[in-house]
């Protein structure tokens, strides 16, 4: 885990109270519910399978014990309601600068547009990337997302590069 973040962390949203907070090995089947509540990740296979559990579990704690990572819930009123990864990279380009990765980032459906995903993400900005001294955060995008990539626009995110993924 990233022990220098500042967590948790409280914020108001138009849903409420929420605290943004490591997730745990007891947040597994939040988090699998979360997966399959997003159509992109549910045509890759997130489908709330119960068969499937063991393998997110293992995923889990494997997150959980890497200390470059870290999985992050948003929790509203006891209720787990969104997600993120982060990932630390240190790394010789730009000066030998570090590189705050956000990944797998959810907010449940009925709540999109409520200020969770905006608050979590200058959370990201504003305290995680300078505990961590990170000088860039960068994320990736599914080019199917345009409702997320204009999101991340508003948010002062560039849309500078290309990515490449190879499927094994």
């Amino acid at each position: 885990m990233l022990d220098a973040l500042p967590l948790p962390y409280p914020f108001d949203s138009r849903a409420g109270r929420a605290i943004l907070r490591r997730a745990t090995p007891a947040d597994a089947d939040a988090l699998i519910t979360l997966l399959a509540d997003d159509p992109i990740s549910a045509a890759r296979g997130d489908v709330a399978s119960d068969a499937d559990r063991p393998a997110y579990a293992g995923a889990l704690r494997e997150i959980l014990a890497e200390p470059s990572n870290d999985l992050l819930v948003v929790d509203l009123e006891g209720t787990v309601v969104g997600t993120l990864q982060l990932t630390s990279i240190p790394g010789m380009a730009r000066r030998g600068s570090r590189r705050l990765l956000v990944e797998a980032v959810r907010v449940r459906s009925d709540l999109r547009s409520s200020g969770i995903g905006s608050a979590v993400m200058r959370w990201v900005a504003d305290a995680a990337a300078p505990a961590l001294t990170a000088s860039m955060i960068q994320l990736t995008s599914d080019a199917a997302r345009t409702d997320a990539h204009r999101f991340y626009e508003r948010l002062g995110y560039t849309g500078s590069h290309v990515g490449f993924k190879y499927t094994l």
